[in-house]
């Protein structure tokens, strides 16, 4: 990619539409301008502008619409930008790139590139790219407002003040290392060990967030288990509102994980019916039970399912699977009915027990309250910006091993010292890419559609 190539896209979505945007960036946007309304001067930046545009070799028109015109470096990507809002008829947009392409010194943008032009103009750090991603790809309220959070650079400023602190502290130490024949104060090193110990904590305490940056992003976990035939793809199908899983009497139906993706009180879900746990001979039955507990794992909540006659006895393959982050439900509570005093009497204190009828629905309003707090209690959002990436935390872990060395190593030469601190704000520093991460700039911009 040349900062000296002019790029153009659709930055709309594709197919037809009431109006489609097309976007130009580079410095051959004031000349393709001028071709395009077939006129000798621009017009004024920043403001939308009823024209006629022509196709600059053959004079035919192309479609009446809006102009808008910013010049660099008071643009997205800091260079001279256009944008065409034309009507968003597939004839009219393909004909209207076909002349774009036709230019010489324009071509298509590849994905990410104007956004990426923007990060390397140092209109945003990578977090604020990164959460622009984020915002194109939200499908429900939490992962919006998070997204909009990185997007003004909380997150980015929050890693550059710590950064800044570490090169505080290594300015410390660097006056040791260079001014070492002059009266420097006795307690500079020790000063500068309080700042990076209280700095280490700070990072600590960021990072035992519970994940929740990285679940909003991503989508909770959800997992329902049980034996075969006791609900599972019943109560599925009554979260997701439509029949996903096959409903049988016949035992094992059910092979392999089925997933549902809810928006359950603006957190994003991901609902898994899995294969009955039980015994089987059956080598793809067998497979499909092995990925269910495999699943069970990593799941962040497990919705257990039993058959309320023999509670308050359960089956060992499902004792084994109880959790903290375990609700257990006992099904068919309409023919065997469970009382207040039933549910309390049980081995399991910490374990939320509610009777419910996936057939009849009786008890299932009760359940989806329920669900519904432990996804909030997973993942509400909170005033300090939440660490939504495996990068972010990779670059953290890193970050605080020099740390520790640095604290724990207190007696060791004070160059020495001093690289520990050096690499440990080169790590803060990819993360909002205030060092060279040219490694991972193309896997997060490619994440980018075409035309962003």
């Amino acid at each position: 990619m040349s900062k000296n190539e002019t790029i153009f896209a659709l930055s709309s979505g594709k197919g037809r539409a009431g109006v489609s945007v097309i976007r130009l960036s580079g410095p051959k946007t004031d000349a393709t301008i001028l071709q395009l309304i077939d006129r000798e001067t621009l017009p004024l930046p920043r403001r939308a502008h009823l024209l006629w545009f022509v196709d600059p070799v053959t004079k035919i028109r192309l479609d009446q619409g809006l102009l808008l015109y910013f010049p660099a470096p008071h643009s997205f990507t800091g260079e001279d930008v256009a944008e065409f809002h034309i009507h968003g008829g597939r004839a009219v947009v393909t004909g209207f790139l076909e002349a774009l392409s036709r230019q010489t010194g324009l071509r298509n943008a590849l994905p990410g590139e104007f956004t990426r032009r923007a990060f390397d103009n140092g209109k945003m750090d990578l977090t604020a790219a990164e959460g622009l991603s984020d915002l194109i790809n939200a499908e429900t309220e939490a992962q919006r407002r998070q997204a909009l959070r990185l997007m003004d650079g909380r997150l980015g400023m929050l890693y550059e003040s710590w950064r800044t602190e570490i090169v505080s502290a290594m300015a410390y130490l660097e006056t040791n290392i260079d001014f070492a024949d002059e009266d420097i104060p006795d307690d500079m090193v020790d000063r500068t060990f309080s700042l990076i110990e209280s700095l280490r904590h700070k990072i600590i305490e960021h990072m035992g967030d519970g994940f929740k940056g990285e679940r909003i992003r991503d989508g909770l976990q959800v997992v329902i288990l049980g034996e075969p035939n006791i609900g599972k793809s019943t109560l599925l199908n009554l979260l997701s509102k439509r029949d996903v899983a096959i409903v049988s009497d016949i035992a094992g139906t059910t092979r392999d994980i089925l997933e549902v993706h809810l928006d359950i009180n603006g957190f994003p879900v991901t609902i898994m019916d899995t294969a009955g746990l039980r015994e089987s001979r059956d080598v793809v039955e067998a497979e499909g039970i092995r990925r269910a507990e495999e699943r069970a794992k990593s799941a962040d909540i497990k919705i257990i399912m039993a058959e309320a006659k023999f509670w308050p006895i359960l089956p060992k393959s499902l004792i084994n699977q109880i959790d903290s982050n375990s609700i257990l439900l006992l099904n068919k509570s309409d023919i065997y009915p469970i009382s207040a005093t039933d549910l309390l009497n049980h081995d399991y204190p910490c374990l939320t027990v509610l009777p419910i009828s996936a057939k009849n629905e009786t008890g299932l309003a009760a359940f989806l309250s329920c669900l519904a707090e432990q996804v909030e209690k997973r993942m509400e959002l909170t005033d300090a910006p939440n660490l939504t990436r495996a990068r972010h935390r990779e670059a953290l872990e890193k970050t605080v091993q020099h740390l520790d060395r640095f604290c724990m190593e207190p007696n060791k030469e004070i160059t020495l010292l001093a690289e520990d601190l050096r690499m440990a704000a080169r790590h803060l520093g990819s993360i909002t890419g205030r060092v060279d991460v040219e490694d991972i700039l193309d896997v997060i911009f490619l994440e980018f559609c075409i035309g962003k």
